[in-house]
């Protein structure tokens, strides 16, 4: 009889994480945080960007790094976008005072994984890097709102044309895709008051053709859905 073998797991080696932060005492506070966990460990600190890339450059090579934006010398958002660049698998979790649109969305397009505030405690630091590498994208509650906010600015705003509530009508009637005469029939109006509707139409949307004031409705949302 044969025996089986016993299956003995390796066990997974803790997270190698980097802490490039200038603010001494926070930056050995977070480190010392990280190595308590069992699953990570704080390899190397750093208090500019510049020395965290040259180790880089030196070959090592972290799992994950904690990125403050505001830093001596080269500013923590170059140095993400530097890093992300040359090394898109190693994940960058900002840990900052900064909260303001410009500073949030710039850390976000430069690579960020994660946005983490410094107001957050300090048992959410680990949260967080395990989040982003089980795929997640750590946010603190009040970045994740401007996040959502900003893409509402950035989305098309709906121009107003001045069109009357009866073009509205009309123009609802052109998008189903109705003839002259079928929308005619539909609002119970005369041919030429259609007609007269849809110049009207045509001079303040600045198009000519049916089709064209079709797709400036549809593309620029100028009737209310439902």
């Amino acid at each position: 009889m044969s025996e089986e073998k016993e299956t003995v797991e390796t066990p997974k080696a803790p997270s190698k994480v980097w802490v490039v932060e200038d603010n001494e005492t926070l930056r050995r506070t977070v480190a010392r945080v990280l190595d308590r966990q069992k699953d990570m460990k704080c390899v190397h600190q750093y208090e500019r960007c510049e020395d965290a890339i040259e180790c880089l450059v030196a070959g090592e090579r972290p799992d994950v790094m904690l990125f403050d934006i505001g830093l001596p010398g080269m500013s923590g958002i170059e140095g993400i976008r530097r890093i992300k660049t040359a090394l898109p698998d190693i994940e960058i979790l900002v840990f900052s005072v900064f909260d303001d649109n410009e500073k949030v969305f710039d850390a976000i397009c430069a690579g960020a994984s994660g946005y983490l505030l410094k107001t957050s405690s300090m048992g959410e630091i680990p949260d967080a890097i395990r989040e982003i590498q089980a795929g997640g994208a750590p946010i603190n509650a009040l970045i994740a709102r401007r996040v959502l906010d900003m893409f509402s600015d950035l989305a098309p705003k709906s121009r107003d044309y001045g069109l009357t509530e009866r073009e509205k009508e009309v123009l609802e009637q052109m998008v189903e895709g109705l003839t002259k005469k079928e929308i005619a029939d539909q609002l119970d109006l005369s041919f030429h008051t259609v007609d007269k509707h849809i110049r009207g139409i045509y001079s303040k949307l600045h198009v000519n053709t049916m089709t064209g004031a079709v797709a400036k409705a549809l593309k620029e949302g100028l009737l209310p859905k439902g």
